[in-house]
C-alpha cells in the first residue's frame, strides 16, 4: 500500500518547489506570487529508495466562509485527512510568522507524524530561522533548499524514520515484461479537458467524480495548475486532466497566466483524447477554433463538449445543428464527436464518456494493407491526380505506418508536385470508408525509388 505525504504550510514557502523536486518533474506551477497553488495535486515521489505518494496543497490561509480562500483551505484539510504523514514547510529566511505558529497547532491536531521542513535554509539567515522553529514543538527542523536540492539526505533520514519498511518480496515478484496485451489495453486513458476560461471544465469533472475535488468559481481563471484525477467509469479507468482556460495570446499579460497556459498545452501533448469544452452561450468562437486546430496539429483524438446546455432553450434538431456547425467550422477533423452537457446538472456525462472511449478506439485504428490498397485503387480511379506541367502523376500504393493517430504513406512519383487539395480528397475519402470520424489523419508522400536510376548513371 502506498505511503502518502501531504506538504502543508502557509503560502509562498516553497511547497510546490519541494513537490517538483520529489516527483522529479516540474508538474506544479512555481512563482513568487503567493497563492499560486489552489487545487491539491498528487504525484509519485521518490527520494533514494523511498517511494511514496505526495500531495501538494494550497497555502494554509484564513478566509471568509464560502470564499475562494476558504475553499482552498478545505482542499488542504482534505489532503491532510488522506495523508499518512505531513511535511510542514516554513520559510527559514523569513523565520516564524504568527500564521506559521497557528498552523503548527493545526498540524498537531491532525494527530499524524509531522516532519518539520525549514526551506530556503541556504546561508546564515536560514540557520537562524531554523533554530527559531524549535518553538513550534514539532521536533528537529530539517534544513533544506528545495530550489537548489540541498539537505535532501537529511530529509531522507527524517522520512525513513516515519515510513514503513519496504516490501522487498512484493517488488521482486512484479514482472512488468509479463503484462499481456489485454492488461496493456486496460491502462487508464489520458484525457485533457481544455477550453476558454469559465467554460465549466472543473464543474464538469467534479460532477463526474461526485465530489468537489476541484475548485470552481464564477470568476474566470480559477484553475491554474493542470490537475490530474483518477476516474473509474463503468469498469474503465481514466486519468483526466483539468486545465487552465486558454485565452487569446494577445490578452495574456501576467507571467502566472502564461505559466498556466503552458501547463495546459503540456497536458494536451501528453493526453490521448482531448475534450474541447465550449460554453453553449458562445460556441465556436475564434478561440475555440484555434484550440481545436492546435489539438489536430498535435495529433490527439478530439471530442467537443458543449457545456451549460441547461441554459439553452430546447428546440427540435439542435444536436443535428451542432454536428453541422462542427463540420462547417472544423473541416480538417470532419465528423468530430459533439456532446451537449451540463456540468451543473450532470446531463450528458455518460454520453461524453462513451464518446471519449469511441474517439480513443478510432485514434488507435489500424487498417489492413490489403483493404487499404483496394480503397486506394478505387479512390485514384474515381478521381485521378491532376497532371502537373503536362506530366501525369503516378500514385503507386499506400501503407499504414502507425496508429495514434492513424498515419499513412503514399508512394508516388514527384511527391512535391501532388497538390494539397488532392491530399485532402484522399484524407476525406479515407475517413468515410474506414470510419475515422473526428480523429487526425496523416498522409505522407514518398517517392518510390527508380529501379533504372543506376543505368542512367552508368550511361552518363
Amino acid at each position: 500500500m502506498s505511503f502518502t505525504l501531504a506538504i502543508i504550510g502557509r503560502p509562498n514557502v516553497g511547497k510546490s518547489t519541494l513537490f517538483n523536486r520529489l516527483v522529479g518533474q516540474k508538474l506544479a506551477l512555481v512563482d513568487d506570487t503567493p497563492g499560486v497553488t489552489r487545487d491539491r495535486r498528487e504525484g509519485e515521489g521518490r527520494l533514494g529508495d523511498l517511494e511514496f505518494t505526495i500531495i501538494d496543497t494550497a497555502g494554509l490561509d484564513e478566509g471568509a466562509k464560502g470564499s475562494l480562500t476558504a475553499r482552498m483551505q478545505q482542499q488542504t484539510e482534505t489532503a491532510i485527512e488522506l495523508a499518512d504523514a505531513l511535511m510542514f514547510v516554513f520559510d527559514a529566511r523569513m523565520g516564524l510568522t504568527p500564521n506559521d505558529r497557528a498552523f503548527a497547532d493545526f498540524a498537531r491536531r491532525a494527530n499524524k507524524p509531522v516532519v518539520l521542513v525549514a526551506n530556503k535554509s541556504e546561508g546564515k539567515a536560514g540557520e537562524l530561522g531554523a533554530m527559531e522553529s524549535y518553538a513550534l514543538g514539532l521536533g528537529d527542523p530539517v534544513q533544506i533548499s528545495a530550489e537548489h536540492g540541498e539537505g535532501l539526505s537529511e530529509l531522507y533520514d527524517a522520512l525513513r524514520a516515519i515510513m514503513p519498511e519496504p516490501d522487498v518480496e512484493a517488488d521482486d515478484d512484479e514482472d512488468i515484461d509479463g503484462l499481456t496485451e489485454e492488461d496493456f489495453s486496460k491502462r487508464p486513458i489520458r484525457v485533457a479537458i481544455v477550453g476558454r476560461p469559465n467554460a465549466g471544465k472543473s464543474t464538469f469533472i467534479n460532477r463526474l467524480l461526485g465530489e468537489d475535488r476541484l475548485l470552481t468559481s464564477a470568476e474566470a481563471g480559477t484553475t491554474r495548475d493542470s490537475i490530474a484525477v483518477e476516474v473509474d467509469w463503468k469498469g474503465r479507468d481514466f486519468r483526466i486532466f483539468d486545465t487552465a482556460g486558454l485565452r487569446r495570446r494577445s490578452r495574456i499579460e501576467e507571467k502566472l497566466e502564461k505559466l498556466s497556459v503552458a501547463d495546459a498545452l503540456r497536458a494536451v501533448r501528453f493526453a490521448e483524447v482531448v475534450v474541447l469544452m465550449m460554453d453553449s452561450q458562445n460556441r465556436f468562437e475564434e478561440q475555440d477554433l484555434r484550440i481545436a486546430d492546435l489539438i489536430e496539429r498535435e495529433g490527439r483524438a478530439l471530442v467537443i463538449a458543449v457545456n451549460k446546455w441547461d441554459l439553452v432553450e430546447r428546440q427540435g434538431g439542435q444536436i443535428s445543428q451542432l454536428r453541422a456547425d462542427a463540420d462547417h467550422w472544423l473541416p480538417q477533423i470532419r465528423g468530430v464527436p459533439i456532446v451537449a452537457t451540463s456540468g451543473m446538472l450532470g446531463e450528458g456525462v455518460d454520453r461524453l464518456m462513451e464518446a471519449i472511449q469511441d474517439a480513443y478506439a478510432v485514434w488507435n485504428t489500424r487498417v489492413s494493407t490489403a483493404a487499404l490498397n483496394r480503397w486506394f485503387e478505387q479512390a485514384v480511379a474515381q478521381n485521378p491526380p491532376p497532371a502537373v506541367a503536362g506530366r501525369r502523376l503516378k500514385l503507386n500504393y499506400v501503407t499504414q505506418t502507425k496508429a495514434r493517430p492513424p498515419s499513412f504513406v503514399v508512394f508516388c512519383s514527384r511527391a512535391d508536385a501532388v497538390p494539397e487539395s488532392y491530399l485532402r480528397y484522399l484524407v476525406n475519402s479515407l475517413r468515410g470508408v474506414f470510419k475515422l470520424p473526428g480523429t487526425p489523419v496523416r498522409i505522407t508522400l514518398r517517392e518510390k525509388a527508380n529501379p533504372f536510376a543506376h543505368k542512367r548513371k552508368r550511361k552518363s
